[in-house]
């Protein structure tokens, strides 16, 4: 016989147990300890009486959170909202190798330091046409100049991008 993956008992339960109630009217509330669901919030014991239904969701919401960051450490997920870079090094360098991962970042960094040294409306270029995927006609429709000085500026930049680079 199989056994189910995940076994816990009902929110309600887990609450309830342990409990003697005199009456119906004890079964409406209960107490909770705050500083377990907002230990960030509460540094020492503070206690609150709720009803059964909210005890029972704040109880479901932590064992979600609790699921969901041991998903996490688990799986190493990563999420694209991030803008630390964390996910797109993640995502790039497919190795384990540290150095592997430096020299790509270093790689990265000099190829921002290449792209800042070029003039303002070079710089823009090419970031649009390499970096957000814009064509070039459309880049010169945005601009309201011919295609042809948009790729001569694109490929002067990239000229000046790699003496910039064989410099340093």
């Amino acid at each position: 016989m199989k056994r189910p993956r995940i076994r816990a008992p009902p929110p309600i339960f887990e609450i309830l147990k342990n409990k003697n109630f005199e009456n119906l009217e004890d079964l409406k509330m209960t107490k909770i300890n705050l500083r377990e669901f907002y230990p960030r919030y509460y540094n020492e014991d503070c206690f609150a009486e709720v009803s059964v239904e909210v005890a029972a969701e704040l109880l479901s919401n932590k064992r979600y959170e609790e699921t969901y960051s041991r998903t996490i450490r688990r799986e190493k997920v990563y999420s694209l909202d991030m803008d630390d870079g964390t996910e797109t090094a993640a995502f790039i360098c497919s190795t384990d190798n540290p150095e592997a991962v430096i020299e790509m970042m270093e790689r990265h960094c000099g190829l921002c330091r290449a792209l800042n040294s070029l003039p303002e409306i070079q710089g823009q270029r090419i970031d649009a046409h390499y970096l957000i995927g814009i064509s070039q006609q459309e880049i010169a429709n945005a601009e309201g100049v011919t295609k042809g000085s948009v790729s001569i500026s694109i490929a002067r930049g990239l000229k000046a991008m790699r003496k910039f680079l064989n410099k340093n």
